[in-house]
């Protein structure tokens, strides 16, 4: 193949910026902001699983003190039904008396039985509350966590986009001047040799691969003709040649 050394020197130019547009991709996906999302994302999500865990919780204590505060309140009802019946003297036989008394005696030990029971069903109640309103404020407060760091890469992207908006331009400028069929060996050897498909020829050395070339090999290129497009016999990339390159 030969290109005009006017376009050849133009894919170092090419090669430059799309390095430069490499570098901002890479930047792009190892911004620090993308370890903190993770890491907030994590700890969001762990922490909303105990939130529902907690809410679950109280919800079953909020139930199971209804459910005894009822039963404090039949025993209570039965009590004071019992209580009028032997205040009005309705009862006259002895036995049925006595019974009615041990029952009284009996629904005021289950009555604070059950008292006991709703007590501690309130501490418990109190302590589930407690890990709710403790758990949502660090809910929240990892909510603002994340947010706040997908605006930090939010605002990295923006800047990064932008320079490489700027940088896509120039690309195209430079690129639509070189022959077709260059940018084309060019492109391929830049997907081929890990993103740089053209390099300079600098002090007998190919700046691509930093092989060294022996004064024969460097003859040779010094023999093939201005216009001739040479490649490096080690990385087989474009070999650029410059005022700077000695042949």
């Amino acid at each position: 193949m030969n290109a005009a050394p006017a376009d050849q020197i133009r894919l170092l130019d090419l090669q430059a910026i799309d390095s430069r547009l490499d570098q901002l991709a890479h930047r792009r996906r190892s911004l620090p902001e993308h370890a903190e999302i993770d890491k907030a994302a994590a700890d969001h999500g762990a922490l909303k699983s105990l939130v529902v865990a907690a809410e679950a919780q109280l919800g079953d204590t909020t139930r199971e003190l209804t459910k005894a505060e009822q039963d404090v309140e039949q025993v209570v009802s039965r009590s004071a039904r019992n209580q009028q019946r032997l205040d009005s003297g309705a009862i006259t036989s002895p036995k049925d008396l006595e019974n009615l008394q041990h029952e009284v005696g009996s629904l005021a030990k289950r009555q604070s039985d059950l008292e006991d029971v709703v007590l501690e069903i309130m501490e418990r109640m109190e302590s589930s509350q407690t890990r709710v309103t403790e758990l949502g404020a660090r809910l929240e407060h990892s909510t603002v966590t994340l947010s706040e760091a997908e605006a930090r890469r939010d605002a990295a992207f923006a800047e990064i986009d932008a320079d490489a908006e700027k940088v896509r331009r120039d690309r195209e400028a430079v690129a639509v001047v070189i022959p077709a069929d260059l940018l084309k060996l060019y492109t391929r050897l830049r997907e081929q040799q890990g993103g740089v498909g053209a390099a300079r020829l600098y002090q007998r050395r190919c700046e691509g691969c930093r092989v060294e070339f022996a004064v024969s090999d460097l003859n040779a290129i010094k023999a093939e003709p201005k216009d001739a497009v040479v490649r490096c016999d080690n990385c087989g990339r474009i070999l650029v040649r410059t005022a700077e390159s000695g042949v």
